[in-house]
C-alpha cells in the first residue's frame, strides 16, 4: 500500500489526535502520558457551541463539543426540529476532514503552464485577482468572467449572485443539480422551485425512485419522518411503496418494492391515472375548480383540444404499459386503487425518476397524479415550500458596464433549444474551447469541481488551459484545482460563519446559523470574506459589510422583523409557541436585534412553526391561475421559441427529440428512449446510483470509504452491482474485476453479484474515482461520469444520467 499509514487506521488516528490537541491545551498533538497524578491534574475549558453541519445539504444543527479550543466531538443540535440531536455518518465524520493532512494551508500561485506551486499572501492573492479583473473590466470584457457556484441555495449564493450582477458577467453557473420534478412544477404550476411534503399527516407515499432513506434532501430528517409515519403516529400506518430500477435501502424498507425498466416511471403513472380516471376514483372537485386541460376544451379562436383524460384513457391502459414498463398488470391496477383510496396520498419524484432524455415528462406525468387526488396545498399532500425570511439586500444599482455586460449570452448556452434555464454543464467546455459566443478569460471555482463530477470532464482539462486566470476556493487539491492559477483556500466547517438553511421538507423553513467552533488551523480565509474584499474594491456602494458574519447578522434581522417562527428550542416550547402563532399571535423572545442575534446563534438557528394549507393563489402561477394538465406555459414557450429560431414548431420538436406532435406536446405523456448505439452492441443500461454518505466531496474522508459499500462487502473502493443471472450469461462471478463499456470509454472496478440488480441494469456508485482531492480519495474506485453518453432532456436540457448503454465484460 502505498499509504505510510493504513486508511482503516486514520479514523482512529484522527480520533486519538482530536483528544491529544484537547489534552494538551497547547495544540501540539502531543499525547499525555496515562499515568498523571491525581493532584497534578488541571481542569479543562470544556463548552459545548451550536453551529451546523455542512456536509450536505441538509442544514442539520450541530452541537460540538470543544475542549481547550479543540472540537473533541460532533452530535446533533437537540434544538434543531429536523434533526433534533442527531447527525448522520457524513456529519459525525466531519472531524477527519477538518484534521486532514491534505488540507491547503494557505494561498498558493502556480506558475503556469507547469505544476510548481508557491505559497502568496493573502494581500497578494487578492490584489492579483482585482487587478486582473479590473483589467477586464476597463476592457468592457467583464461578461469574460465565470463563477461556478456549487453552494446549496442561501445567502452565500445570493453573494455570488449579486458581485456577479455588480461586476457584470451573466455567468454565475449553479453547479448544484436539480431535476425534472423542478420543471414540472414550473410547467404545471408556474412555481420555479421544489415542493415540500406534509409527510407526517400523509396516508400513502408512492415513490418514482426517490431515496428517502438514501440521502434526499436531509439524512436525518426523511427517516425520522419515515419513522414516525411507520411507528410512531396514532392510528392507521401509511403505505410506503418504492418504484424503482435498482433495490435500494428506501427499497428495502418500503412496504412494497416495485422494479420498473429504466426511463419507464411516467408510462407507469399514466397507466394509474388510467385506472383512477376509468374508476371514478379522482377527486372530481378539485379538478374541476383547480384544473385546467383534464376534459377536452376550445380555446378562443375555437380550436379544440385533447384533455388529459382523452389521452391517458386513449393511449394508456394497463395490458399495454405492463409490456413496456416490467410491471404486472396486477400490480398496476392494485396500486391505483390502493393510491386513490388512501387519502391524502402523494406520488413523489426526483433525478432517479427524471434524468432521462424524457425526464420531464417523466415529472410531468407523475405529479398529475397528484392533481388527480387533490394531493396540492391540502394536508397530508404537496405544499408549496417557504423561503427562509432573511432580510432583503439593498437594491443594487449597476453602472453602464454591468448593465451591458449582464445582457451578454451565457457560456453555459447548449446548441439544442430548452425551455428552461438550467446550467447545461457538459457545454460549457467546448464552448470555451471554440470561444463561443466569445473568449472566457477568468473563472472561479466556488465549491464546485466539475473537471471531477461533468461528463465532459477531460474536456474542461483542456479547456482550463486557455483562459488566463483560473481561480479555486478549494480547501483541498481536487481535480479543478490542479488546473488552477491561484488557489485560495476556504475555511472548513466549525471555522467560519455561514448560514445553512434546511431543503424543501416538511412545508416549513429552517435555517441553522454555522459560528466558529474553533479558530482556523491555517492560513485560510471564508470565501465570503474573499469575495467581500474583492467586491469592495471594484462594487464599493453595492458591498458595505466589513466580512460575512456582518452580512449574515444584516440578513437575520428579516427573521427577527418576520414576527413569526421562533429560535429553536426543546419540543414543548415549540409546540406552545406554535399555537400562539396559529391563533395569530406574533411571538418574539427578544425585542432587541442584538438580543435576537444572541439568541439565535446560542439556539442553532430559526424555524418557521405554522403550515399553511389552501393557499391556491400562491400555488397556481400559470396563464389559467390552476393547475395545468395541458400546459400553457410549456405550450407558449416553444411557440416563441421556433418563432425566435424561425422554425417551424414540429421541426423545433425534431431539434428537440420529440416525439409526440399535436396537443400530446403539452399533455403529460411517455416519450420513448431512442439510444444512438445498437443494444445488440451495449446490451444493459447503466445505473450511476447515489449513496447516502459519498458525494464528489467526501471521498476523501476514511471512514466514508470504509462503510459505503457495506451491503455488498466492499470498502475502499468501487463496485458494479450485477444481477446474479446476468453474471452467469457475461462468465462473471462475485468479486471478479470487470471492464464496464460504454460508446464513451470504458472503467474497471469489481462486480458484485446483487440480488436487487435488474437483469437489465448495470448498478455503479458515484462519487469514486478522483485522480485528485488527496490520498484518501485518489485512484480508489472507478468514476462513471467518465463514461456517461453526453445526453439531455429534450424538453429541458437537464443531464440524461441516466440513458447510457453499456456492455461489461471480464478483465
Amino acid at each position: 500500500m502505498k499509504d505510510t499509514i493504513s486508511r482503516r487506521d486514520f479514523t482512529k488516528l484522527v480520533s486519538v489526535a482530536a483528544s491529544a490537541a484537547a489534552l494538551s491545551g497547547c495544540g501540539t498533538n502531543k499525547l499525555l502520558g496515562t499515568s498523571v497524578a491525581e493532584e497534578e491534574w488541571q481542569p479543562r475549558a470544556e463548552s459545548s457551541i451550536a453551529t451546523a453541519c455542512l456536509q450536505c445539504e441538509g442544514g442539520c444543527g450541530v452541537s460540538a463539543r470543544v475542549v481547550d479550543g479543540a472540537v473533541v466531538k460532533l452530535e446533533g443540535n437537540p434544538l434543531h426540529p429536523l434533526n433534533r440531536g442527531r447527525l448522520c455518518a457524513l456529519g459525525q465524520a466531519a472531524l477527519q476532514e477538518i484534521y486532514s493532512p491534505d488540507r491547503i494551508k494557505g494561498p498558493m500561485r502556480r506558475a503556469k503552464g507547469s505544476n510548481k506551486w508557491t505559497n502568496i499572501t493573502w494581500d497578494e492573492a487578492i490584489g492579483t485577482v482585482t487587478t486582473e479583473l479590473s483589467k477586464l473590466r476597463d476592457q468592457r470584457q467583464s461578461h469574460s468572467l465565470v463563477v461556478f457556484d456549487g453552494y446549496y441555495p442561501g445567502l452565500m449564493r445570493k453573494l455570488l449572485s449579486r458581485f456577479c450582477d455588480a461586476y457584470g458577467t451573466p455567468n454565475h453557473i449553479v453547479t448544484t443539480p436539480i431535476d425534472g420534478t423542478l420543471v414540472a412544477h414550473s410547467l404545471s404550476q408556474g412555481i420555479d422551485d421544489r415542493f415540500a411534503y406534509d409527510f407526517e399527516n400523509t396516508n400513502y407515499v408512492l415513490s418514482f425512485g426517490c431515496g428517502l432513506l438514501d440521502g434526499w434532501r436531509n439524512r436525518v430528517a426523511a427517516p425520522r419522518a419515515y419513522g414516525f409515519l411507520r411507528q410512531e403516529r396514532a392510528g392507521a400506518k401509511a403505505k410506503i411503496v418504492q418504484i424503482e430500477r435498482r433495490f435500494s435501502t428506501t427499497a428495502s424498507r418500503a412496504d412494497e418494492w416495485v422494479p420498473i425498466n429504466p426511463g419507464k416511471e411516467g408510462a407507469l403513472a399514466l397507466a394509474i391515472a388510467y385506472v383512477i380516471i376509468r374508476e371514478g376514483l379522482y377527486d372530481r372537485q378539485f379538478v374541476e375548480d383547480y384544473t385546467f386541460g383534464f376534459d377536452d376544451w376550445t380555446d378562443s379562436l375555437g380550436q379544440s383540444h385533447m384533455g388529459f383524460k382523452t389521452l391517458v384513457l386513449q393511449e394508456y391502459r394497463p395490458d399495454d404499459v405492463a409490456e413496456v414498463t416490467g410491471v404486472p398488470v396486477d400490480t398496476i391496477i392494485r396500486i391505483a386503487k390502493e393510491f386513490a383510496s388512501n387519502r391524502p396520498a402523494i406520488a413523489i419524484a426526483d433525478e432517479n425518476a427524471t434524468h432521462y432524455v424524457n425526464g420531464t415528462y417523466n415529472a410531468l406525468a407523475i405529479h398529475s397524479l397528484n392533481a388527480l387526488l387533490g394531493s396540492i396545498e391540502v394536508k397530508g399532500g404537496v405544499l408549496l415550500a417557504e423561503e427562509v425570511p432573511f432580510k432583503e439586500l439593498p437594491p443594487l444599482e449597476q453602472d453602464e458596464v454591468a448593465r451591458d455586460a449582464v445582457r451578454m449570452p451565457r457560456i453555459d448556452l447548449p446548441a439544442s433549444a430548452r425551455v428552461c434555464d438550467a446550467c447545461s454543464l457538459d457545454a460549457i467546455p467546448g464552448n470555451i474551447l471554440k470561444a463561443q459566443p466569445y473568449n472566457v478569460n477568468a473563472i472561479f471555482f466556488c465549491n464546485s469541481n466539475p473537471v471531477f463530477s461533468a461528463r465532459a470532464r477531460e474536456d474542461f482539462g483542456r479547456a482550463l488551459r486557455n483562459v488566463p486566470l483560473v481561480v479555486s476556493f478549494s480547501s483541498f487539491f481536487d481535480e479543478s484545482a490542479e488546473h488552477a492559477d491561484l488557489v485560495l483556500p476556504d475555511h472548513l466547517m466549525l471555522e467560519k460563519w455561514i448560514d445553512a438553511p434546511a431543503p424543501p421538507l416538511f412545508g416549513t423553513p429552517a435555517v441553522a446559523i454555522a459560528q466558529p467552533a474553533i479558530k482556523p488551523l491555517y492560513d485560510t480565509m471564508h470565501t465570503g470574506d474573499c469575495v467581500l474584499k474583492i467586491a469592495s474594491t471594484m462594487s464599493p456602494g453595492a458591498f458595505t459589510w466589513s466580512d460575512y458574519k456582518e452580512l449574515l447578522a444584516f440578513a437575520a434581522e428579516g427573521l427577527h422583523e418576520s414576527e413569526r417562527g421562533a429560535v429553536f428550542s426543546d419540543s414543548s416550547e415549540e409546540a406552545y409557541v406554535r399555537e400562539l402563532q396559529e391563533r395569530g399571535w406574533a411571538t418574539n423572545e427578544a425585542s432587541q436585534g442584538e438580543d435576537f442575534w444572541q439568541a439565535l446563534t446560542e439556539k442553532g438557528g430559526w424555524s418557521g412553526l405554522v403550515r399553511e394549507y389552501g393557499r391556491w393563489g400562491k400555488a397556481f402561477q400559470t396563464p389559467s391561475t390552476k393547475f395545468e394538465f395541458f400546459s400553457q406555459r410549456l405550450r407558449d414557450k416553444l411557440e416563441t421559441t421556433a418563432r425566435d429560431r424561425n422554425l417551424s414548431l414540429n421541426a423545433l420538436l425534431d431539434e428537440m427529440r420529440i416525439e409526440a406532435r399535436g396537443d400530446t406536446v403539452f399533455l403529460p405523456h411517455h416519450e420513448p428512449i431512442v439510444s444512438t448505439v445498437a443494444e445488440s452492441d451495449f446490451p444493459y443500461l447503466l445505473n450511476p446510483f447515489s449513496l447516502g454518505t459519498m458525494n464528489g466531496s467526501s471521498a476523501n474522508i476514511p471512514s466514508v470509504q470504509e462503510v459505503v459499500g457495506a451491503h455488498v462487502n466492499v470498502e475502499w473502493n468501487s463496485w458494479a452491482e450485477i444481477n446474479p443471472a446476468t453474471a452467469r450469461q457475461i462468465g462473471v462471478s462475485d468479486a471478479d474485476e470487470v471492464w464496464i463499456e460504454s460508446s464513451r470509454g470504458r472503467i474497471k472496478t469489481e462486480a458484485r453479484l446483487y440480488a436487487g440488480a435488474m437483469p437489465n441494469v448495470i448498478n455503479v456508485p458515484c462519487g469514486f474515482g478522483h485522480s485528485a482531492l488527496g490520498r484518501w480519495a485518489k485512484d480508489v474506485g472507478a468514476n462513471p461520469n467518465s463514461i456517461l453518453e453526453i445526453a439531455e432532456d429534450g424538453l429541458s436540457g437537464l443531464p440524461a444520467t441516466f440513458s447510457t448503454r453499456v456492455k461489461v465484460y471480464k478483465a
